[in-house]
């Protein structure tokens, strides 16, 4: 069954402009021949495959690839809502938000989707803390930067929260650094640790109000709690309880994910025409993600259906509801394009627009040259 892009205005196909992704101009036709799958469901998890035809052009490095390789350093500034991510290397470097940085002062998770071109010099970017309280070196961590990002925050809640927040990079408002000595007593930590938190919670209230930082930390330990009880074991790290990074790298949470990823990762990897999935949970639309590039989506794949898997087994049910059909599918992603357009320029490198619809949060993330780079779509009830 076909699904289109239905709005030239907000997230209208287009003759992707710069050196990635192919060149061209831009076009005010909706994207067509785009197809939509039938479910794929295991357990309270169902997949809907994107189809459509790639855009020509390199494929970047994942963030994740490019860490592992060192061409690109993540840099902690002292603030919690903000980051610095410098590409020294030669290939474009895809950033999608909802990624987990591990490490610096306090792990966090990107607010945005970006493409950073190669010698990008430092761009800042939007962060939010998944880590409450920390604020210091955590074992033999490098605490000025970021080492790993495997992982993506799963909770359908607060990357709402985030989106719908504005970007701390782009506003330049930044929470004041606050370092815990190594001396410091239990007094003086805890001290320290509440002054953080407020700190924090008042960079949240500049950035939008409480849902932001604040519904974040709330859905972090509420999924610990959902996880632990489905486990009936403990997922909290010793190294740092609130920890969600630690969390997921439980090996419990990780044989208990297995199972979702045997069944639905190689569905994703069948055909080079996949660009996308739809994701639902508990017989609900949770979310959509779709990219320029068969190429892209592969990359993105194995983090995708990981963050999935554990946002299923989270919420898992005795009886799992049917899969909504592929007619429900396609209205999630039509139903975006009922709100209004909003547009804003992120580090000079990327063009944001934004539809909220009642039901439908959509994000579309582009080049400044107007290259799109990734939509993306969250239930919003």
């Amino acid at each position: 069954m076909l699904f289109r892009f239905a709005t030239p205005i907000a997230f209208a196909a287009a003759a992707l402009g710069g050196a990635f992704f192919g060149s061209g101009t831009a076009s005010a036709a909706p994207d067509a021949g785009v197809k939509i799958s039938d479910p794929v469901q295991h357990e309270n998890l169902a997949i809907y495959l994107v189809r459509g035809t790639s855009t020509p052009g390199a494929i970047p490095a994942t963030l994740e690839e490019a860490l592992l390789k060192k061409t690109i350093i993540v840099h902690e500034t002292g603030s919690v809502s903000e980051l610095q991510i410098e590409n020294t290397g030669k290939e474009p470097v895809f950033i999608q938000f909802g990624d987990i940085v591990k490490g610096g002062k306090q792990d966090r998770v990107l607010t945005t989707s970006l493409l950073i071109p190669p010698s990008s010099g430092k761009v800042a970017i939007g962060a939010y803390c998944v880590e409450q309280g920390r604020w210091s070196k955590r074992g033999i961590e490098d605490v000025t930067r970021f080492s790993a990002s495997s992982t993506q925050i799963f909770s359908r809640e607060a990357k709402v929260a985030i989106a719908r927040a504005p970007n701390a990079a782009e506003a330049r408002r930044t929470a004041p650094a606050v370092d815990v000595p190594r001396t410091a007593g239990p007094s003086d930590r805890a001290d320290i640790e509440r002054r953080i938190r407020n700190s924090t919670q008042r960079q949240g209230t500049l950035q939008g109000g409480s849902s932001g930082q604040g519904e974040v930390w709330r859905s972090v330990s509420s999924v610990q709690g959902l996880l632990g009880e489905k486990l009936a074991a403990p997922v909290a790290s010793e190294e740092s309880r609130t920890s969600l990074q630690l969390t997921l790298e439980n090996e419990r949470l990780k044989a208990a994910q297995q199972g979702f990823i045997t069944a639905l990762e190689p569905k994703g990897l069948d055909g080079d025409d996949i660009i996308g999935v739809v994701l639902a949970v508990n017989g609900k639309i949770a979310s959509a993600d779709i990219y320029p590039s068969n190429g892209l989506f592969r990359k993105m794949w194995p983090k995708l259906i990981r963050a999935a898997a554990t946002d299923a087994f989270a919420h898992r049910v005795d009886a799992a509801p049917a899969a909504p059909t592929v007619n429900l599918a396609e209205s999630f992603l039509a139903d975006a394009q009922k709100g209004e357009v909003s547009e804003r320029t992120l580090a000079d490198i990327a063009l944001h627009q934004t539809r909220q619809s009642p039901n439908v949060l959509a994000v579309e993330a582009r080049t400044a040259k107007g290259a799109w780079i990734h939509r993306n779509y969250l239930s919003a009830k």
